[in-house]
C-alpha cells in the first residue's frame, strides 16, 4: 500500500525524480506497459443476443412448442397469435434492458480530460488518458485528479472526495503523513489523492501510483462490470410456474393418449384433443400480461417521481424489508448548515451581529440566488449571515478587505484585515482550541472582559457538547487596529466572540417516511463514509438507531469473519467510515440471510452496492451518472419519501400480478376440467382448440390486465413485507383457484349437456348431428367466457366482497368485462366470426340460462368470503 510509505520510498520504487519528472521516452514506455489511463467495460450485447436471452423461459418454450404443433396441424391463426405473444414479451424485455446498463460509460465520462504533469523538467498539459504510474501531477484548486496519487508536497490542500467517501466536507491533505495499516479507510488517507475527486483549496503535487482499472475508481468499475444476473422473486416464481405448467401440459397429453388408446379412439382425434388440453393448460397471454401490468406500474410510479429502469424491479419493491441508505444527500440535505451558536451570554439570546460579521467577512465563499461557490463550510457561514440580514456583498462593500492570512492546516485558522470607519479590524475564524490560544479577551454580554481559564473551560465544555452531537464547531474572534498590520501580527491578542455548530442536517420529510417504513415491517439502515459520531447523531434524530452501540465502522467489519459479521449485522443500524467494498459486503450479508434489500445512494461510491442490492435506487438530481447507470430505479426528486411510496406501489403491483396469475390459472383449470372429464367419460369435446385459444387470448386477457391495475387495498403498508419465497398460492389462494376452476369447468359441461338435451341428445349419445353439436358447444363456449368474466370481480380480494371494495372502484375492470361480453357476443353473431369459431347464435331463453350459470362461480365465491367473515366474528 502506498499510504504507509514515505514519499522518498514511493519515488524510489517508481524510479522518478520529482524535480524533473519522467522523460518523454520513459512515459511512452510506461504507457505501452500499463496501457491508457481509462476505465474499461465489457463489450455490449448485440440486439440479437438481447432478444434471444429474453426467450430463455420454460413458459416461452412451451408456447413455442404449441406454435409448432398448431402449424403442423394447419391451425395457422392460432400459431400466429401464440408467436405474436412470444415476440411482444421479448421486445418489451429488450427495450428495458437496452436502457439499463450505462454505469461503465458514465464512469469513463467522469475521468478528467486534461491534466498538468512535470515531464523532462517542464510542466506540460496532457490528456489524462496518457498519465502513467510515476508521473508527477500538479494540483491546484478547481482541478480534477486524473489518477490515484501519493502526495509529495502541498500547501493548504483540500480535496472534495464525496464521490468516493460520501462526505460532504472536503478532506485536509498532509503529504508528510504516514498511515500505518493496510485497512485505513479512504476518507482517512490524508497523504493520498484519488481519481475523479476535486481539489477545492490550496495546491500540491503528487506522484501517480495507480492508473485506469488499478485506481479506486477502477475497482468500482470492476464491481459494476461483474455479470450478476440474479433473478427477482417474481421472475423466479414465473419460471417455476412455467416449468409446472409445461410439465402439466406434457403430462396431460400423455394421459390423454393412454386413455384414448385404451378407449380405441382415432389417433388424429387424440392428437387434436391433446392440443386442446395443452392450450387449455397454458395461459398463453400470461407473459405478455405480466409485462403489461409491470409496464403500467412503471408509468404510475413515474408520476410518483420514481423512474423504474427494469420492469421486474417494480414487483421486487413489494417484498423489500431492508432499506440501506447512504447518508449524505439521501437522508441529509447535502449542505452544511449552522444549527447552533454559543456566546458567553444569557441563554436563548440571538447570536451577536459582530460574530456573524466576522464569519461572513472572513470567508472566500459566495452564495447568490440559491447557488453557492467555495468551501461548503464557508458557504454555510455566508447563508447564516443572510438569515440574519447580513449580506456578504453589502458587508464587503462597506468593510473592504485590505490584507489576509490564508487558512493553514497547521494553524487551523484564517484571518482577514478589513477597513472600518475608525481604522481596521482583524476577523479570524477557525478551530476553537487554536483560537482560544491566541485570544486575550472575550465578549460577554456585550462587554469585553479578560479571557480567564474559567471562561476558557466554559467555552470548551460547550464546544465539546456540540461535538458530542456531531456538530462541526467553528469559532470567531476579532482585533481592532489603527493601521494596516502584517499577516504575522494578525493572530495575536484577539477578542473571542463565540462559536457556531454546523452539520449537514436531515431532510425534513425523511423522519415520517422512516416511521411509515418501520410500520410496514421495513428496517432502515444507514451506510456512510462519514465519521461514526456524525452518522449516529443523524441516525438518532431520524429514529434509525437508538444508541452508538447499534453502529459499526469499516475497520471493525474488516476485523470480523464473514460468519461473525453475518451474526452481528442483525443488530446494527449504522455503518460508518466504510469503503465501496464494505457497502457491497453489507448488502450481500443482509441478502444472504434471506432479506430483500434496497440500497439508495447518489455517489460513485454507492454504485457497486446499488448494483449488488435487489433494488438499487439512485438520486436523480444529485446522483452521478454512474449511480444512475448501476441502479434499478431513479428518484427524480431525490426524496427518500418517494422510495416508501414506491414500496407501497410495488406491494400493490405484486398483489395485482398475483390476482392476475391466479385468475388466469383458475380459468385455465376450468377448461382442463371440462376437456379432461369429457375424455375420461367418453363424452364429445365441449370446446374446440380455437374456442379455448379465443377465450385465453381475448376474453381472459382484458379482465386480467384490468386486475393488474387494481387500486389495491388501503392497509397494504400496515402489513409486514411478504416472504420472497412465499408461493403465489399461499393463504388459501390455491383452494380458491381450484374451487373456481372446478365450478367453471363443471358449469361449462352443464351448459354443453343442456344444449344437447334441448335437441333430444345426451352426453353419451352416439352420432350427434353437427348442427346440434355446434349449438351445444356455443352454450358451453358462452358459459366458459361469461363465467370467467364475472369471476374476475371475485378475484379483486380474497377477503373483501365486491360491495366492500366498491363495484365501480376499478372502472377498468368494469369496462374490460363489458368489452369481453361485447367481443363474445360478436364472435357468435357476426357470420364470418361464427364460422371461424364453429358457433351459432342462441335463443333468448338460452341466453338467460347461460348468464345464470355464468354467475354461479362469482356468487359462490362471495358467499365463502361472507362465511369466513361470520366465522371470524364468532
Amino acid at each position: 500500500m502506498w499510504h504507509d510509505k514515505s514519499t522518498d520510498t514511493v519515488l524510489k520504487e517508481l524510479e522518478v525524480n520529482p524535480d524533473v519528472g519522467l522523460t518523454s521516452q520513459e512515459a511512452e514506455a510506461r504507457l505501452a506497459k500499463y496501457g491508457e489511463n481509462k476505465l474499461k467495460g465489457k463489450p455490449k450485447k448485440s440486439l440479437a443476443a438481447l432478444f434471444f436471452s429474453q426467450l430463455k423461459d420454460m413458459l416461452i418454450y412451451v408456447l413455442l412448442g404449441a406454435a409448432v404443433i398448431t402449424l403442423i396441424v394447419g391451425e395457422y391463426v392460432d400459431a400466429v397469435i401464440i408467436l405474436a405473444v412470444v415476440f411482444l414479451n421479448a421486445a418489451i424485455g429488450v427495450f428495458q434492458e437496452q436502457k439499463a446498463e450505462k454505469a461503465i460509460e458514465a464512469l469513463q465520462q467522469m475521468t478528467t480530460p486534461r491534466t498538468l504533469v512535470r515531464r523532462d523538467g517542464d510542466i506540460k498539459e496532457i490528456d489524462s488518458v496518457h498519465v502513467v504510474p510515476g508521473d508527477i501531477v500538479i494540483l491546484d484548486a478547481g482541478r480534477y485528479i486524473p489518477a490515484d496519487l501519493r502526495l509529495i508536497s502541498g500547501a493548504n490542500l483540500q480535496i472534495e472526495e464525496s464521490a468516493l467517501t460520501g462526505e460532504s466536507v472536503p478532506s485536509d491533505k498532509d503529504p508528510d503523513a504516514l498511515l500505518e495499516g493496510p485497512k485505513t479507510p479512504i476518507g482517512d488517507m490524508a497523504n493520498m489523492a484519488f481519481m475523479s475527486t476535486l481539489v477545492t483549496y490550496g495546491r500540491g503535487e503528487g506522484v501517480a501510483v495507480a492508473t485506469a482499472m488499478d485506481t479506486e475508481m477502477g475497482k468500482i468499475a470492476k464491481i459494476l462490470d461483474e455479470d450478476d444476473q440474479s433473478m427477482t422473486p417474481l421472475q423466479i416464481k414465473l419460471e417455476e410456474l412455467g416449468k409446472v405448467l409445461g410439465y402439466i401440459a406434457i403430462g396431460i397429453c400423455v394421459v390423454i393418449f393412454i386413455i384414448g388408446l385404451l378407449q380405441g379412439r382415432d389417433l388424429f382425434e387424440l392428437f387434436l384433443t391433446s392440443i386442446s388440453l395443452a392450450v387449455a393448460a397454458i395461459p398463453e397471454g400470461l407473459p405478455a400480461i405480466v409485462a403489461i401490468v409491470l409496464a403500467l406500474g412503471v408509468t404510475r410510479m413515474s408520476k410518483l417521481n420514481a423512474i423504474v429502469k427494469k420492469l421486474p424491479a417494480v414487483e421486487t419493491l413489494g417484498s423489500v424489508n431492508i432499506i440501506c441508505s447512504d447518508k449524505t444527500g439521501t437522508l441529509t440535505q447535502n449542505k452544511m448548515t449552522v444549527v447552533k451558536h454559543y456566546t458567553a451570554a444569557q441563554l436563548g439570546e440571538e447570536p451577536p451581529v459582530e460574530m456573524i460579521k466576522t464569519f461572513v467577512l472572513c470567508s472566500d465563499a459566495t452564495f447568490e440566488e440559491g447557488q453557492g461557490t467555495g468551501d461548503p463550510t464557508e458557504i454555510a457561514l455566508v447563508v447564516y449571515g443572510q438569515q440574519h440580514n447580513l449580506m456578504k456583498k453589502s458587508l464587503e462593500a462597506e468593510y473592504k478587505r485590505v490584507a489576509e492570512k490564508p487558512f493553514d492546516s497547521d494553524r487551523k485558522l484564517m484571518s482577514t484585515l478589513n477597513q472600518t470607519r475608525k481604522g481596521y479590524r482583524v476577523h479570524t475564524k477557525g478551530a476553537i482550541d487554536q483560537l482560544l490560544k491566541v485570544s486575550a479577551t472575550a465578549v460577554v454580554n456585550g462587554e469585553v472582559v479578560p479571557l480567564t481559564e474559567e471562561l476558557k473551560q466554559q467555552y470548551l465544555q460547550a464546544a465539546e457538547a456540540m461535538s458530542d452531537d456531531a456538530l462541526r464547531v467553528l469559532a470567531a474572534a476579532f482585533k481592532d487596529t489603527e493601521a494596516v498590520i502584517s499577516p504575522d501580527e494578525m493572530e495575536k491578542d484577539l477578542t473571542f466572540l463565540g462559536f457556531v455548530g454546523m452539520i449537514d442536517p436531515p431532510r425534513l420529510e425523511v423522519k415520517d417516511s422512516i416511521r411509515e417504513a418501520k410500520l410496514a415491517g421495513i428496517t432502515p439502515i444507514m451506510i456512510t463514509g462519514d465519521h461514526r459520531n456524525t452518522a449516529v447523531a443523524i441516525a438518532k434524530e431520524l429514529e434509525i438507531a437508538a444508541s452508538i452501540d447499534q453502529s459499526m465502522t469499516g475497520a471493525e467489519i474488516d476485523e470480523l469473519s464473514d460468519e461473525e459479521f453475518a451474526r452481528r449485522i442483525q443488530n446494527i443500524r449504522v455503518f460508518a467510515r466504510v469503503s465501496p467494498e464494505h457497502k457491497v459486503k453489507i448488502v450481500k450479508a443482509f441478502k444472504a440471510q434471506g432479506n430483500v434489500v434496497s440500497m439508495t445512494g447518489d455517489g460513485v461510491n454507492d454504485a457497486p452496492s446499488l448494483k449488488s442490492a435487489d433494488i438499487g435506487v439512485a438520486m436523480g438530481i444529485t446522483g452521478t451518472d454512474v449511480s444512475k447507470g448501476a441502479s434499478d430505479m431513479i428518484l427524480t426528486d431525490d426524496n427518500f419519501t418517494t422510495i416508501v411510496k414506491a414500496i407501497r406501489e410495488g406491494r400493490n403491483i405484486y398483489a395485482n400480478i398475483r390476482k392476475t396469475v391466479t385468475f388466469l390459472l383458475s380459468c385455465n383449470f376450468g377448461e382442463i376440467v371440462a376437456i379432461l372429464a369429457s375424455i375420461i367419460f367418453f363424452w364429445p369435446l365441449p370446446l374446440l382448440a380455437t374456442q379455448i385459444l379465443w377465450i385465453n387470448l381475448v376474453t381472459d386477457t382484458l379482465p386480467a390486465i384490468a386486475l393488474g391495475v387494481d387500486p389495491g387495498e388501503k392497509d397494504v403498508m400496515k402489513r409486514k413485507p411478504r416472504d420472497p419465497k412465499e408461493s403465489f398460492f399461499s393463504k388459501g389462494v390455491a383452494t380458491q383457484a381450484v374451487l373456481g376452476g372446478l365450478l367453471i369447468g363443471t358449469l361449462t359441461l352443464v351448459a354443453f349437456y343442456l344444449g344437447l338435451r334441448e335437441h333430444g341428445y345426451s352426453l353419451g349419445a352416439g352420432s350427434i348431428p353437427e348442427d346440434v353439436m355446434t349449438y351445444a358447444r356455443t352454450m358451453a363456449f358462452v358459459v366458459l367466457a361469461a363465467s370467467q368474466l364475472f369471476y374476475s370481480f371475485a378475484k379483486r380480494s380474497s377477503t373483501k366482497s365486491i360491495f366492500e371494495l366498491g363495484l365501480f372502484s376499478n372502472k377498468f375492470l368494469v369496462l374490460a368485462v363489458l368489452a369481453g361480453f361485447a367481443l363474445q357476443f360478436a364472435s357468435i353473431t357476426i357470420p364470418f366470426l361464427a364460422d371461424a369459431f364453429k358457433v351459432q347464435n342462441l335463443s333468448l331463453a338460452d341466453w338467460g340460462i347461460v348468464i345464470a350459470l355464468a354467475l354461479v362461480p362469482l356468487c359462490v365465491n362471495e358467499l365463502i368470503k361472507l362465511g369466513k367473515k361470520l366465522l371470524a366474528r364468532n
